[in-house]
């Protein structure tokens, strides 16, 4: 069965996508939004066009794994993910779920990564593109956690 697996790294002034592969192997960065208006709607609408099963949302804990502000606004977006996404059933799928999933780290990942590409700065922040790297950095963590061993 293929599942699609969306992941939202929820910035103060834009969120960032990633989405696995329809098995469920690899992340792939998607564009960034904007936050406008009700950012819930705006991953709904995402997880809607990509036929999301689940929902992954990046918890951004501190270093020491306590919960500081940014962590409680996360939470707080995904419980009322949640709790609204039951009105965006995937297709054949059911209601998409969704999950916390620890986040350290990560945009100090894809930042490192634009940084050896040669990406100035001023192009990494105007395009998004730390936001959607840290997704997809930690939604293939996700995904090789959940993944089986053989």
């Amino acid at each position: 069965m293929s599942v699609r697996v969306l992941a939202v790294d929820l910035g103060s002034r834009r969120i960032g996508f990633a989405v696995s592969d329809p098995l469920g192997l690899t992340a792939q960065g998607l564009p960034s939004l904007e936050r406008r208006g009700d950012p819930v709607a705006q991953v709904l609408e995402v997880c809607q066009e990509w036929a999301a099963a689940s929902i992954v949302v990046g918890l951004p804990l501190n270093m020491n794994g306590s919960r500081g502000p940014a962590a409680v606004a996360a939470e707080a977006f995904a419980a009322d993910l949640q709790v609204r996404a039951g009105g965006v059933a995937a297709p054949g799928a059911g209601y998409p779920t969704v999950t916390l999933w620890d986040e350290r780290l990560s945009s100090v990942s894809a930042e490192k990564v634009l940084i050896e590409a040669g990406i100035s700065r001023q192009r990494r922040r105007r395009r998004g593109l730390v936001d959607r790297g840290a997704a997809t950095v930690f939604l293939q963590t996700y995904l090789d956690r959940m993944r089986p061993r053989t």
